[in-house]
């Protein structure tokens, strides 16, 4: 068998929306020679637009990009509204209720992808991370049973081949090569649903202070989100049942019309507003909504993060914080296997912590969604719910609130540390932790698993 070539780089990530972008940040930043090669040029439309706490202050601090968040000025959320189940009147919840999430951390942003993910692309150019756009990766290399590169097409249209350590899938959805995994994509039968929607200028605003809140309303065809990005402009999407999707055939426009005629709530927050017919907000798209789970995450040189992986109904705006959580795990993998020191767990063990941590991460929402799609059940059902998925020690409330807040993994670094400082003794390790956005978790998931690094950075042994 012919040697592979040495590597021209330690990482090539494929894909440059949040997860690749924070893996390869994340990579780049203890070292690693990191290529990214996105198929579109940046900015680019992707929906995905309303961000969980655990983005915003617990891998955004980390990529140490949370300022520039803040300078963008987007519109802030502090929890949800919900017109759902069988209470008849809207209910809300604020992210506040959480003690993991309370004071500065207690709010999330709504976002206008083309902003945030171009933000989070060049903070990671800004990071050593050498970025290649309109470079649609077509296959992955192959040698000695493992990943070692892939095959791409350069902006000529010409097909290039390059090598790596490590390749990170994060092309989403529409992957071309997460089947090299191994496995399947399994499709949920429960979650078979179909989204239209598009953007409204000069829809009304929930009364402060949640008048950024996104909100949700339960209709009798499905479900409306309605998510202000800016001042005056309104994200608003129809989520269909399979058994309602003759309702999207034919004329767009009318058809979303019709549906917001049948949810009074959503149409009487329209009443003054008008649809924006021009630029990247002027088309009404769909998109199936259908959930899956790939069946292997990884192989020797090679993982799936983020949409890639597996994707789950968005009521609960779960995608981003799905995506940036696995990319954190997976950078964690990759770091400890380049560091290679001596007691290192080694890339089997570092990559099934990988896997094992978004399994559970995504079977939480999976689980929960579930129960949540019966409305016959009133809100404070849904809390005990989640305090039951979660096992939460908190009250119903609370267990809801960090279950979608993206907060019921445990995961230190996804939570700032002045929520913890009073419970840790050595203040070396809190002032180390507070300066990188750190871990604080001590006990493995798992039997013989890991636990992060004291920086959040890499994997290590649990102490004794």
């Amino acid at each position: 068998m012919l040697r592979a070539p040495d590597p021209e780089y330690d990482v090539i990530v494929v894909g440059g929306g949040p997860g690749g972008s924070t893996v390869a940040t994340l990579t780049a930043m203890r070292g690693a020679r990191v290529l990214l090669l996105e198929k579109e040029r940046f900015p680019r439309y992707q929906i995905g637009e309303s961000l969980l706490p655990s983005t915003v202050h617990g891998v955004c601090k980390l990529l140490g990009v949370l300022p520039e968040l803040e300078a963008a000025h987007f519109t802030t959320k502090r929890g949800g509204t919900f017109r759902w189940g069988k209470n008849p009147d809207p209910w809300t919840f604020a992210f506040a209720v959480s003690s993991k999430f309370s004071g500065p951390t207690s709010t999330a942003y709504q976002v206008e992808r083309m902003r945030f993910d171009q933000i989070l692309l060049d903070h990671a150019r800004r990071n050593g991370v050498e970025v290649r756009e309109q470079c649609p990766v077509v296959d992955v290399l192959e040698a000695d049973g493992r990943v070692d590169g892939v095959r791409f097409d350069d902006p000529a249209g010409t097909r290039r081949e390059i090598h790596a350590r490590f390749v990170i899938d994060a092309s989403g959805n529409r992957s071309r090569i997460h089947g090299r995994t191994g496995g399947h994509r399994v499709y949920s039968e429960f979650f078979k649903n179909i989204a239209l929607f598009g953007y409204f200028e000069g829809g009304e605003r929930l009364p402060e202070p949640n008048s950024g809140n996104i909100l949700c309303a339960a209709f009798g065809s499905g479900w409306f989100w309605y998510i202000p990005l800016t001042d005056r402009l309104t994200s608003v999407g129809a989520v269909l049942r399979r058994d309602a999707l003759e309702h999207v055939q034919g004329d767009r426009e009318k058809a979303l019309n019709r549906l917001i005629q049948e949810c009074p709530l959503i149409a009487a927050h329209l009443a003054d507003a008008r649809r924006v017919t021009t630029g990247p907000y002027g088309e009404i798209r769909i998109r199936k909504d259908y959930s899956y789970c790939q069946e292997k995450f990884w192989r020797p040189g090679m993982a799936l993060v983020g949409d890639a992986a597996c994707f789950i109904d968005p009521v609960f705006s779960s995608g981003v914080h799905l995506s940036t959580y696995s990319a954190l795990l997976a950078a964690r993998s990759v770091n400890t296997v380049l560091g290679g020191g001596a007691g290192s767990p080694d890339e089997t063990r570092c990559f099934e912590e990988f896997e094992a941590r978004y399994r559970d991460e995504f079977s939480r929402f999976h689980d929960f969604l579930m129960a949540f799609y019966d409305m016959r059940q009133d809100e404070d059902s849904y809390f005990w719910t989640a305090r039951g998925i979660t096992h939460a020690a908190g009250s119903p409330l609370e267990a809801f609130v960090e279950l979608v807040g993206g907060g019921a993994s445990e995961e230190g670094a996804l939570f700032d540390s002045s929520l913890v400082e009073a419970a840790l003794e050595a203040g070396a390790k809190v002032q180390a932790q507070a300066a990188l956005g750190e871990s604080f978790d001590d006990e493995p998931v798992r039997e013989n698993g890991l636990v992060p690094s004291a920086d959040g950075m890499c994997w290590a042994e649990p102490p004794p």
